[in-house]
């Protein structure tokens, strides 16, 4: 079982809301083809809504495979971009990964699937790690960015809305539950891109997106257990 610190130890800083990051879909020409996203997002000034599958404000060009209550909000930490930022030998700020709230002073590679977010008037809880699909690349200029992200395993986390309400920059975020089984996003990215034989952890995670249980379920019964392409159980970066 994996196991991780608690709350209290992984919030030795204040965690807070560094920005919120929202962005309506548009369109952009790549390889010759029209495509429409809304991985786009810019930091937003003052109090945001957070209700349904969205925050106001946002929005996601194809809701078959991106977004909906699983994907609904989309955190990436500072402290990890800083780390882009070195990597890449160039200004990597909020919202670069289209994320929705750019954390800091919590670390999202411990983060628990099934933890609540206490934020401001808003209950998040986490679902899932991001698993990049060609839109990443796109956002980033480089095809091959998505790649290179996914062997970095700095996924980041997808959150559900648990309690609708309000939120801005500089809110707290404080870890109000973290389920004891300990299994962490990072692992589910783990396991998706390594060793499969691992997918039956994935069904004993009951806070885990169902989209998960049904990919874990579909490895197991297949007699190739070689890894996968990079492309999330229906749809990749919520954009």
């Amino acid at each position: 079982m994996v196991t991780g610190p608690s709350p209290s130890q992984r919030q030795a800083a204040r965690a807070v809301v560094w920005t919120v990051n929202v962005g309506l879909p548009r369109e952009v020409v790549w390889r010759g083809r029209t495509i429409r996203s809304g991985i786009w997002k810019s930091p937003v000034v003052g109090v945001v809504a957070v209700s349904g599958v969205n925050l106001e404000g946002d929005g996601q060009a194809d809701r078959r495979a991106h977004g909906g209550p699983d994907k609904a909000v989309y955190a990436y930490a500072a402290e990890d971009e800083r780390w882009w930022s070195e990597e890449l030998g160039v200004e990597v700020g909020p919202a670069s990964f289209g994320e929705n709230l750019t954390t800091a002073g919590l670390d999202l590679n411990d983060a628990v699937v099934g933890e609540r977010w206490q934020v401001s008037g808003v209950l998040l809880q986490v679902t899932q790690p991001r698993i990049p699909c060609y839109k990443l690349g796109i956002r980033m200029g480089d095809d091959e960015f998505p790649v290179r992200f996914a062997a970095a395993r700095r996924p980041g986390v997808y959150l559900r809305i648990l309690q609708e309400g309000t939120l801005q920059a500089g809110d707290e975020i404080d870890v109000v539950e973290r389920p004891a089984h300990g299994f962490r996003a990072v692992d589910v990215a783990n396991i998706y891109y390594g060793n499969h034989r691992r997918a039956a952890d994935l069904l004993d995670v009951a806070e885990l997106a169902p989209s998960w249980h049904t990919w874990a379920s579909g490895v197991l019964g297949r007699p190739d257990h070689g890894r996968s392409a990079i492309c999330a159980p229906r749809g990749g970066t919520g954009a």
